[in-house]
Formats: C-alpha cells, sequence, structure tokens
C-alpha cells in the first residue's frame, strides 16, 4: 500500500486523485489548511489521515508539522493546491503578489524540504501540478505566471538534485479545467463560465497516476494536458 501526501484534495483535480488513490486502498495524507477542512476532508475520505497547516504562511509550516505525527514512509507528494489572482501589473499590490508566491511556490518547496528523507527512503516520486501558465504568460497573469514560472525551476532542480537518491520529478502542465479555481477566473476576467469547455478534472487525475504507476526504471518530467475540444 503506497502512502501519498497530497495537497489540495478538497476541489478539482486534487479530490479527482484523491478520490482515485482513496478508491483503490493507497494511504492518503490529505492536507489542510485549518482543523475545519482536515475534518471535512477525512469525512469525505474514510482512513485518510489529515496534515494541518497554512500554505499561505510558509514560515510556520515546519512549527506546525512540529506538533503533528508526520508519516513514516511517503511514497509520493503531490503538489496540488493552487490559488489565482489576475490583474495587470499596474494594479497587483505586493499583498496578491505574496499570496500566490507563498502558496503557488514557497510552500511546495518547503513541503519537499520536510518530506525529502522519507521520499527518500521509499524512492518516492514528487509531482507538481503546474499550469499552462508556467510555460508562457498572458497579459493579467504575470503574478500567478511568475510562480508557476517558479514552480517548473523548483522541479527541475529538484529531479536534478534527486535523481542519484532515486526520487523522481513530474510536472503536469494542465490547460483550463473544470474547478472552482476556473469558475474564479472567469469571473475576474467578466465571462461567463461553462465547464463542459473545459478538461474535466478525471481527465487530468488520470495523467498523473499514470505518472505515479510508471515503472521504477522510467520517469516522466514533464507532462502538457490541453482541451481536446
Amino acid at each position: 500500500m503506497a502512502t501519498h501526501v497530497i495537497t489540495g484534495a478538497g476541489s478539482g483535480i486534487g479530490a479527482a486523485v484523491a478520490r482515485r488513490l482513496h478508491a483503490r486502498g493507497d494511504d492518503l495524507v490529505l492536507h489542510a489548511r485549518d482543523a475545519g477542512r482536515a475534518k471535512e476532508l477525512a469525512a469525505r475520505f474514510p482512513g485518510a489521515r489529515t496534515l494541518v497547516g497554512d500554505l499561505a504562511d510558509p514560515d510556520k509550516l515546519s512549527w506546525a508539522f512540529s506538533h503533528q505525527t508526520l508519516p513514516d514512509r511517503v511514497d509520493s507528494l503531490l503538489h496540488i493546491a493552487g490559488v489565482v489572482d489576475l490583474g495587470p501589473v499596474g494594479d497587483l499590490t505586493p499583498k496578491s503578489w505574496r499570496h500566490q508566491l507563498n502558496v503557488n511556490l514557497i510552500a511546495p518547496a518547503e513541503l519537499t524540504r520536510h518530506f525529502l528523507p522519507q521520499l527518500r527512503a521509499a524512492r518516492g516520486q514528487v509531482v507538481f501540478v503546474n499550469s499552462g501558465a508556467g510555460l508562457s504568460a498572458s497579459p493579467h497573469w504575470s503574478a500567478y505566471a511568475a510562480s508557476k514560472h517558479g514552480l517548473k525551476a523548483l522541479a527541475d532542480s529538484l529531479r536534478h538534485e534527486e535523481h542519484g537518491n532515486g526520487v523522481r520529478v513530474t510536472s503536469v502542465y494542465p490547460g483550463r479545467t473544470a474547478s472552482p479555481m476556473q469558475a474564479k477566473v472567469h469571473q475576474q476576467e467578466g465571462k461567463e463560465y461553462d465547464a463542459a469547455q473545459w478538461i474535466d478534472p478525471e481527465s487530468v487525475a488520470t495523467t498523473i497516476l499514470t505518472a505515479l504507476d510508471l515503472p521504477g526504471d522510467a520517469e516522466i518530467n514533464d507532462l502538457t494536458v490541453r482541451p481536446g475540444h
């Protein structure tokens, strides 16, 4: 039974991945931003453990984890949580920049640091769910895209550093996916949201599980997923 630490399991891609892994009997450690969210996740995924810490405040994650029991074994660390706040460079405040950088980049780096010993011992895998914005930046997407470009750099560097330890590192770059985040993006863009136009989270979950289930003699480094219609 493999053990997976997952952020963002409450909705969208993260929830789809958690459902699939839970259904096949794997051991889940689900990150939650607070105790209330942890209770919801535990009820939704019976038998799963939870880990509480606010990704928006990565400086305090170490302290939060020191008061909880971390898993002894980690076969995969799945960074799926994310936030987005659109706006032109001329309008974005330092607070907006910091929030997106903290949640989308610095917190994943800090979580990875904490779980690297367990990942090395298990010869496990780190999956970063990035974004098309991690490959190119569009108008009004500067802060989000910067955080995702940074996430690509984190993944690339980590891959080189940990290859000798048997830790595989995969970045997945989904296009627009039907999720609460996408609904918020459309609201910020002033556009009508139609979930049927975008990728089903289950489809992205399939690509993530493909990377996880690949035999240990190979790894998927980068995987781009785009809407098929």
